[in-house]
């Protein structure tokens, strides 16, 4: 029995395994389509600092236990004042985008509200055929975070961001592809080979060059210096270099230090804000 089944047939929680350079974090609640606890908002960003510290995680893979990726915030968590857990969850959500290494997730079934907003803090999507997503805060009277919404809206752009938020109806996996929501859709039964072998790639690149394209992608202008610095001092190009004229597979070493995940400061105004958080 594999991890995401193994945390199927367990209570509300985060369980995870690391595995050929590649961490994997499940989301667990099967009672309740995987929905998010406060508990499980406030340890996702603890486990995520200890991943990002294991020498041994070059890639992170969220995904869901059993069928279903997550339904969102657990809504009875909402019911006395909201702020409480949403704050929790956008607190939860930048952890992950602030992850130095590479992070990919998994959909099958459900990826709704919360579970939305943990998908589009990693930075890549990959889905099953039968996956659907949602973000769904018109249905309850939640204001999504502001912070939450500048990200939707540079995977998918304005309209598609207003339609899912004014709306909150579901979309299926080709119009989520079509509009930049998932990166690859993939046929029953073959999402978690793909999503083995992709890992399994970026396993074998030089973390370096992963390290710096993600802050550079994701609008940090702050750091040209100090990667270079880096490149200097890290031996991968000269490695690089070698195999690729002895035709032999690199051995990168250079690996991202380990240091408090916190959020990357944007220039374009879309860094954490304070607003809501997750909605169903």
């Amino acid at each position: 029995m594999d991890l995401r089944e193994q945390a199927r047939t367990a209570g509300p929680g985060l369980a995870h395994t690391v595995a050929g350079g590649v961490a994997t974090v499940v989301i667990s609640n099967p009672a309740k389509r995987n929905a998010m606890t406060a508990d499980m908002w406030r340890a996702l960003p603890g486990l995520l600092e200890a991943l990002a510290a294991d020498p041994d995680v070059r890639v992170l893979v969220l995904t869901g236990a059993g069928d279903t990726f997550c339904a969102g915030a657990d809504i009875t968590s909402l019911q006395d004042s909201p702020a409480g857990p949403q704050a929790l969850a956008v607190e939860a959500e930048e952890a992950l985008a602030a992850f130095p290494k590479p992070a990919l997730a998994m959909v099958r079934g459900y990826c709704v509200g919360g579970g939305s907003q943990l998908a589009a803090a990693c930075d890549l999507r990959f889905a099953d055929e039968g996956a659907s997503f949602g973000i769904t805060p018109a249905k309850l009277g939640i204001v999504y975070p502001s912070s939450s919404t500048r990200r939707l809206v540079r995977l998918v752009g304005p309209a598609t961001a207003k339609f899912l938020l004014f709306s909150g109806e579901l979309i299926g996996a080709e119009r989520a592809l079509r509009t930049g929501l998932v990166d690859e859709v993939l046929p029953a039964g073959g999402l978690e080979e793909r999503v083995g072998e992709f890992a399994r790639v970026l396993v074998s690149r030089s973390q370096l060059t992963q390290a710096a394209a993600k802050e550079f992608a994701d609008g940090r202008t702050d750091r040209d210096a100090y990667w270079s610095a880096e490149a200097r001092g890290s031996g991968d190009t000269a490695e690089g270099v070698a195999a690729f004229v002895g035709r032999r597979a690199p051995r990168f070493t250079y690996a991202v230090s380990a240091r408090p995940l916190t959020v990357r400061p944007r220039t374009d105004g879309s860094g954490s804000g304070s607003g809501s958080g997750s909605a169903g």
